[in-house]
């Protein structure tokens, strides 16, 4: 490995909250189609048909959204009224306003890291919806490069770093998602810092064999990053 010259950070659910967001919204949905349907079958359903739309929608809250109708429209055989669609649509335009809660520490860490490193957000989603969360943020005066990308994996990352004139062996990724956030990194040659969240989409989660025996640091805080990496480096 190269000097650690670059340090780049997830967004949701490592910056910031967003995970319980879309649990809420989903447990607020139950509330009103428990008339038509068992609502168990409710987040198995909506996550099916979000999986099946990802190549259509993406990733976000206006994709989870729709995905959302039309599960309940399908759960109910049609029978939902155009009243509780609406309420559907209203809970996504929620979301969409939501506040942005940061996770605890986090400005501290970016600050105390900027002066050493280049420091990047990679997020993948909407467009529209992360740049409206980072702005609400006031993050983004803290971050040299901010990426905005439809799918995390290798391939996404090497065009990344190739854009921006980054090494591999000199970068660092720092997320809460093994799935997107650390295995494709430590894949192309660069290091990773798993920091769990307590709920994760269960779409970015990994089983055992599919780390395939990558080894990578994790740490159950953000906020021991900046000591960690000290002692990183004088290694």
């Amino acid at each position: 490995m190269g000097k650690l010259e670059v340090i780049a950070f997830d967004a949701d659910d490592t910056l910031w909250v967003n995970e319980p967001i879309f649990i809420k919204t989903r447990e607020r949905l139950e509330s009103f189609i428990s008339p038509y349907v068992d609502i168990n079958k409710l987040e198995k359903k909506v996550y099916e048909t979000e999986i099946k739309n990802l190549r259509l929608f993406g990733y976000g809250i206006k994709g989870f959204m729709l995905s959302m109708i039309e599960s309940v429209i399908e759960l109910t055989d049609g029978r939902i009224t155009g009243n509780e669609i609406q309420q559907a649509i209203d809970l996504g335009k929620e979301m969409l306003e939501h506040p942005v809660e940061l996770m605890p520490g986090i400005e501290q860490v970016l600050e105390t890291l900027k002066d050493d490193y280049r420091i990047m957000m990679i997020t993948k989603g909407d467009l529209f919806d992360q740049e409206s969360k980072i702005a609400r943020s006031g993050l983004a005066e803290h971050f040299e490069i901010i990426e905005i990308v439809s799918e995390k994996n290798e391939e996404t990352y090497l065009k990344v770093l190739k854009r921006n004139k980054i090494d591999p062996s000199n970068f660092l990724m720092i997320g809460n998602s093994p799935k997107s956030d650390i295995l494709p990194i430590c894949k192309i040659g660069g290091r990773a810092i798993h920091i769990p969240f307590h709920t994760t989409w269960e779409h970015e989660l990994i089983s055992h064999h599919e780390k395939n025996g990558i080894e990578y640091e994790e740490l159950p805080d953000v906020s021991l990053v900046p000591e960690f990496i000290k002692k990183l480096e004088q290694h």
